[in-house]
């Protein structure tokens, strides 16, 4: 079963590990592919997005019971646009095994309880992706020529 895990300090150690993973960052290549993220600046992050939040972020790994750890979920307040911009990122070693369409499930439900009502994420033109998030009721609002913008109402 997997559930929503609020990481302690010490457990960035997975996040670290997905960021720098090829593989796993691979659909991140629009914006520059692996993200450096070293221990030095865990605790900065961690404050930012785990303690001191201000219900315009919400961060959590993705965790299986017979795997640990395989991925993470989140949403933040966008503050320029003035939206709520989802993430759901599975480690790739884990893929193909459903998390990516329950963590997203999981992420809405707790969007929604935290008084969220709509999620958006921009998504790379050709991010295999694009096809979950549309399956779990998102709904294209625009594209360009590297993402699509999606949208659900919660």
């Amino acid at each position: 079963m997997l559930q929503g895990y609020t990481p302690q300090l010490e457990d960035l150690w997975f996040r670290q590990s997905m960021m720098s993973d090829e593989e796993t960052m691979s659909y991140n290549h629009v914006w520059g592919g692996t993200i450096p993220f070293p221990k030095e600046a865990w605790e900065d992050w961690y404050n930012y997005w785990v303690v001191n939040h201000e219900n315009k972020r919400f961060y959590r790994y993705l965790k299986d019971d017979k795997r640990g750890f395989v991925g993470e979920i989140a949403y933040h307040l966008d503050e320029e646009t003035e939206q709520y911009v989802a993430n759901v990122i599975v480690k790739a070693e884990y893929r193909g095994n459903g998390f990516g369409n329950q963590g997203l499930k999981l992420l809405c439900c707790l969007a929604k309880e935290n008084g969220v009502t709509i999620l958006y994420d921009d998504i790379a033109i050709d991010n295999s992706a694009i096809a979950l998030f549309l399956k779990n009721g998102f709904e294209e609002e625009y594209r360009t020529d590297e993402i699509i913008m999606l949208r659900k109402n919660l």
